[in-house]
């Protein structure tokens, strides 16, 4: 039997074995090697690995965990979860049945792009959800944003350190005379009407086109399409879950520990706010709550 199994080997699920690893708990860490940020070309922010590939990051630490007798790295998922505190099982894609102590949820959640020419094709490179990891490379550019709800004002607001030629596609939404007069007083421009489709090449934007034919040219567009769980391991767990504005995610308490005992929770399938860096300490924190609610 496991200590810990960790479904999700991404940031997240890595940081939590290297933890658990060298607490010398025995740890097994399903992973489909489906990354969420694998349509990114680098990853920033990150100490010590700022503007490096997040596939060559992943690479680094998969190797690092090699020196740890009781980690093991199994490429596959998991098809069903189930039990309770002491006695889990995990069935995986490989038809093996893995025991275990604890289980740590980290397989991330899976962007619901919509159904916009252009869009998918431009994840990661030019369309974009995160100033943090991208605005740097592209500051005092001419930046769009995709009006998806009023969380939108607030990343207008947020955008200003980065450029000031910022233009907000209302898509359809209604924007109210106060939204509208703070837009003004941010030269921040708004244009009604629906988007239609991304105009790109190879994945570089070149305009947003709307439904009425006009092209807005840009350089970088800011969207945030929701987002759900990337597999349901969670629902036949009976796991709570908060509602956001971007999607769901796992509640968790301040120990990373789910609903159920037992069971705890990292990266982008519990916080809301996705970093590579937020998933890599909430790993690290989950690993090591795991490892102490095992002390006797």
């Amino acid at each position: 039997m496991d200590d810990v199994v960790i479904i999700g080997g991404s940031f997240a699920g890595l940081s939590a074995a290297l933890q658990l690893g060298r607490a010398r708990r025995k740890v097994t860490v399903l992973d489909t090697g489906l990354p969420r940020n694998r349509f990114a070309g680098h990853s920033h922010g990150l100490l010590g690995h700022d503007h490096r590939p997040p596939a060559d990051i992943l690479h680094l630490a998969r190797q690092q965990l090699a020196r740890y007798p009781t980690v093991r790295l199994v490429a596959s998922g998991a098809t069903t979860a189930s039990g309770t505190l002491d006695d889990f099982a995990v069935h995986t894609g490989a038809g093996d049945t893995l025991q275990a102590r604890r289980l740590l949820l980290s397989y991330g959640v899976t962007d619901q792009f919509p159904s916009l020419p252009g869009f998918a094709e431009c994840w990661g490179k030019t369309v974009v959800p995160c100033p943090y990891c991208d605005g740097f490379e592209v500051a005092d550019q001419h930046w769009g944003l995709i009006y998806s709800g009023l969380h939108s004002l607030h990343m207008v607001m947020l955008y200003g350190d980065w450029t000031n030629r910022l233009t907000l596609f209302a898509d359809g939404h209604p924007v109210d005379a106060e939204a509208r007069a703070d837009l003004a007083r941010r030269n921040v421009a708004l244009v009604e009407g629906k988007v239609s489709a991304i105009n790109h090449r190879h994945g570089r934007i070149a305009a947003v086109e709307l439904d009425d034919g006009r092209q807005i040219a840009l350089d970088v567009l800011f969207a945030h399409p929701r987002n759900r769980p990337s597999a349901d391991l969670h629902s036949p767990l009976g796991l709570e879950l908060s509602e956001g504005p971007f999607g769901i995610a796992l509640t968790i308490d301040d120990r990373r520990q789910t609903s159920l005992p037992g069971v705890y929770a990292a990266g982008d399938l519990a916080n809301p706010m996705a970093s590579v860096t937020l998933a890599v300490a909430h790993g690290a924190m989950a690993g090591v709550f795991a490892q102490q609610s095992m002390l006797v």
